[in-house]
């Protein structure tokens, strides 16, 4: 299995996959660039090469995750084509470092007209995938109801992918604490979510999986991250999922607070002793 968490670029992205390797990580997640900004980075492209040839000789992988004002469905035009240019240099990036690809939440949308949210997502997304030609991928992250009614559900994130250009570029990545949060799942085993992914075709495009547990109950809209195993999704929902077969080759991520001594370490062992490895 893989697991591991989110950690700095701090020195560039060869130390970030030294960084997860110290964890006794198989598997991070980064920001490629500023995480507060849409600028375009000028990126050192040998650097990217040392990080993919490391986690390559390692049997790690890694995904990248876009600055937060990214907003696929943004009202703004302008927002949407500086979004467009930041995903660009985004996967740039992650192609260069070897990742899977970059996450991308499913997007914001304020105005009036619901569905026009859902169609600036689709544009969105398809204006990057037509000018993409790498093969790290978009991974398109459900939500948890907190700031949009969109990009909870199955449904969602399969016909957005379906109705884009190029979708064969397009993944996923799922988020527990965000599934919680939404009330898509209770936090139980077997649960039908999961059965939907498999139906829908979500599931074969899995890239991802942001192992999170939540501060709040299932169904608050409430998108705040708990270190594992002090939330409130239960230690059989979390080993169920680690455990579901069709997930045995996809990353865990973890973006949770530190544990006590500053690191991630402990809850990357739970997430192994859960998985019956250590």
């Amino acid at each position: 299995m893989r697991a591991g968490c989110h950690v700095s670029t701090r020195g560039g992205y060869l130390e970030a996959a030294k960084r997860a390797a110290a964890l006794g990580a198989n598997a991070f997640q980064y920001f490629p660039k500023n995480p507060r900004s849409l600028s375009v980075k000028k990126f050192d492209a040998g650097d990217g090469a040392r990080c993919a040839n490391f986690c390559q000789e390692r049997g790690i992988v890694s995904i990248g995750h876009t600055p937060y004002p990214t907003n696929v469905a943004a009202e703004s035009e302008d927002q949407r084509k500086r979004t467009i240019v930041s995903l660009l240099n985004d996967l740039d990036i992650a192609e260069a470092c070897g990742s899977l690809g970059v996450v991308v939440h499913f997007g914001i949308y304020k105005g009036k007209d619901p569905l026009e949210g859902y169609r600036n997502a689709v544009h969105t997304l398809s204006a990057v995938t037509a000018n993409w030609k790498g093969k790290a991928k978009l991974l398109i992250e459900n939500q948890a109801g907190d700031h949009s009614f969109m990009g909870t559900t199955m449904e969602e994130l399969a016909q957005v992918r379906n109705l884009c250009t190029d979708p064969e570029k397009i993944g996923f990545c799922l988020d527990t604490c965000h599934l919680f949060a939404s009330g898509v799942w209770d936090g139980s085993p077997d649960a039908p979510w999961m059965e939907k992914a498999e139906q829908l075709g979500v599931l074969p495009h899995l890239a991802a999986i942001h192992l999170n547990d939540s501060v709040y109950p299932s169904g608050e809209k409430r998108d705040r991250h708990a270190v594992l195993g002090e939330g409130h999704i239960k230690e059989e929902g979390f080993r169920w999922l680690i455990n579901y077969p069709a997930l045995s080759d996809i990353p865990f991520i973890l973006e949770t607070p530190t544990g006590v001594d500053g690191s991630h370490k402990d809850q990357l062992k739970l997430i192994f002793e859960y998985g019956g490895i250590g």
